[in-house]
Parts: C-alpha cells; sequence; structure tokens
C-alpha cells in the first residue's frame, strides 16, 4: 500500500508539473515529466524534489521576445522546489539541452543553412545580386546574453570580397534564444545533421506558469548590452 501511494503521489506531481510548464512555455502539448527518486512522499514533505527530468516539445516563438523555435528541450533538474499555489518552481541547479532545426535558424537568419563539412561549423546559401548564390561556411558558437553566433567565414565559391559586407550585415546580430527558462545559461552550440544542439546550465533556475521567460528576456537583454 506505502508503494501505491507514492506512485499516486509521484503521477500527481508529475502531472501539475507538465500543466505549469505547457502553460509557462506555450508548449501545444504537455512536456513528459518524470520525477525521479524514492519515496515521493517524503520530498514533498520537505518542500523540495530531489530530481526531475522534463522533455518539452515545439516551444514556439511568439512575438519579437522569442524569435526562434526550440524543437525540443531536455530539462535536469536538481533540487525542485514550488508553493502550493503552483506560481512558480525554483530549481537549485539544471542542466539542459535545446534542439534549433536548421529550418527553423534559416528563418531566423534569412539564409539556407546546413551541417558543414567540418566540426563546429555550418554552410549557408548567400544569394548575390543578378541571380548568383555563393556557399558560404562559418563557425557556431554561444556569447554571452543565451545568443548563437557566426563566425569566422569562409567562402567555398566566388569571391569573398563581393559578400563580406553582405556577410557582415547578415551575421550582425547574434540569434537571441529567450523561450529558455529563467537562470539558464548559454554554455556551448553544436551542429548537428539535423540542426544546432545548445547546451545550456544554471543555478536558481525558475519557471513561471505564465510570462516564463520575460524575467530571462530582461537578464539577457542586459547580458547583450555588457558583452
Amino acid at each position: 500500500m506505502p508503494l501505491v501511494v507514492d506512485r499516486v503521489a509521484t503521477a500527481r506531481v508529475e502531472s501539475r508539473t507538465a500543466k505549469a510548464f505547457q502553460q509557462g512555455m506555450d508548449t501545444p502539448e504537455r512536456p513528459e515529466v518524470h520525477v525521479r527518486g524514492f519515496p515521493v512522499l517524503t520530498e514533498l514533505a520537505s518542500g523540495t524534489l530531489r530530481h526531475v527530468d522534463i522533455t518539452a516539445h515545439d516551444i514556439p516563438a511568439d512575438g519579437p521576445d522569442r524569435p526562434l523555435p526550440v524543437s525540443r528541450l531536455d530539462l535536469a533538474l536538481d533540487g525542485l522546489s514550488k508553493p502550493d499555489d503552483d506560481t512558480e518552481a525554483l530549481a537549485h541547479s539544471a542542466e539542459a539541452t535545446a534542439y534549433l532545426s536548421y529550418t527553423d535558424v534559416a528563418h531566423a537568419i534569412g539564409l539556407e543553412v546546413s551541417q558543414g563539412t567540418r566540426p563546429g561549423r555550418i554552410n549557408a546559401s548567400v544569394p548575390l545580386p543578378l541571380g548568383s548564390e555563393v556557399t558560404v561556411t562559418a563557425t557556431v558558437s554561444a556569447v554571452s546574453g543565451n545568443r548563437v553566433a557566426f563566425k569566422d567565414f569562409e567562402v567555398t565559391g566566388g569571391e569573398l570580397a563581393t559578400t563580406q559586407a553582405l556577410l557582415d550585415k547578415i551575421f550582425e546580430k547574434p540569434i537571441q534564444l529567450r523561450n529558455i527558462p529563467e537562470g539558464l545559461h548559454l554554455r556551448s552550440v553544436t551542429p548537428t545533421a539535423s540542426g544546432l544542439s545548445a547546451r545550456f546550465s544554471g543555478e536558481s533556475v525558475t519557471f513561471r506558469p505564465s510570462g516564463g521567460s520575460q524575467g530571462n528576456s530582461a537578464q539577457e537583454n542586459s547580458s547583450s548590452r555588457t558583452a
């Protein structure tokens, strides 16, 4: 009987956490939530869950504050606490991986992109005047303020002199990632066959049922001004 009661409590807290996360991140479906450890009732009595895994899909890019959708977000949370009214949840520490499809990245920068032939690089097709086109390869990196930057351009076809000004204009501003829970900081970005894999970590990571990324946006805008 104690095991059954504990499993019921686990299912209940997983459902409530999934609902709150869906409301905060505007996902079309509730994420998968797994509370690790036993007995969960003891953790609930203490007010803190030792470890929670969350997998969410299709976090949208609605409006100017969310320019790039996240295809999938995998979260590993340690020390998750939340008040009874579900106003917010706070994780002592967290690690996360966000997956950004090349289709969405292309929409964000206005160029068709794909994985490069060398590690850490992407290929981009750059249209030129009179209907011509060149292929450019660039490195992808994480910069302050949870932003993705493209640097070290190499033109594989055509003259660099004719495209340098255009590249500088297109890639002048790194892509801002704002649909990420507050407190997570971008550590690395890796091109894969299907898109960019962005790794995050942080402490005192906050989740709110509504406007969940607004505080993060303000924090990152401040970081961007000092970058």
